[in-house]
This record gives structure tokens, sequence and C-alpha cells, in this order.
């Protein structure tokens, strides 16, 4: 279901949170739906445990999902939405595009943003 890049700079855990939110933005996860256990799901990713472990509990601690003993992780029914987000990230692409810059120099100035 997730492909995560052990060449990034992102951390595997929050690529595994990213990919998570946008799957739940998208609808491609739902409200009540059960995520992989993390043993099964380190083992089809190849990660250590705790990697998947941290991703989950990220995603419990901003209420994406939540955390059930002997259910695992389940997308909690008010997650975000990430509609408004996503019609921004549009807007910004256009005008990048209008204005010439790469994908990499329009990733940069959105992290730099991000991290302001």
């Amino acid at each position: 279901m997730w492909r995560l890049d052990p060449t990034s700079d992102q951390p595997l855990y929050a690529q595994l949170v990213a990919q998570v939110r946008l799957a739940v933005a998208h609808g491609t996860l739902r409200p009540g739906e059960r995520l992989p256990a993390a043993r099964e799901l380190a083992a089809s990713l190849e990660l250590n445990m705790h990697t998947v472990l941290r991703a989950y509990q990220v995603l419990r601690d901003e209420g994406t999902v939540e955390l059930r003993r002997g259910r695992g992780a389940v997308v909690a029914a008010t997650s975000p939405d990430l509609t408004d987000v996503e019609r921004a990230v549009a807007e910004l692409v256009a005008a990048a595009r209008r204005a010439g810059l790469s994908a990499q120099t329009t990733t940069t100035l959105v992290t730099e943003a991000m991290h302001r």
C-alpha cells in the first residue's frame, strides 16, 4: 500500500505518516478502518517495527488515528480534512509553473516556509 524512499532526507517514519495522511485525505483510508498491524507493516516495508510504531504514535497525537488495545491503529472518526490544503497546493503549483520554477525549487520554498 505504501512505498518509502530510504534515500530521502525525510525520516522513514515521517514518510509513512505523510502517506497515511494522504490516504485519509483522499478517502483511500476511511474512518473506522484499521491500519495494518505494526509488525505486519514493518515486515512488508522491511522496516524496524519501532519505526512503524513511531509513525502510528505521531498519527495518534495529531488525531488522525486512534490506537486501540487489541484492535491496533484505526482511522479516527474525525480525521483532518485536507481539501483546502490540496486546493492551495494546486494553486501554488500553478503559480510555480507560471513563474518557471522547477519542482525542486518549489519544494525547497515550501519546506523553508514550513520551518518558519
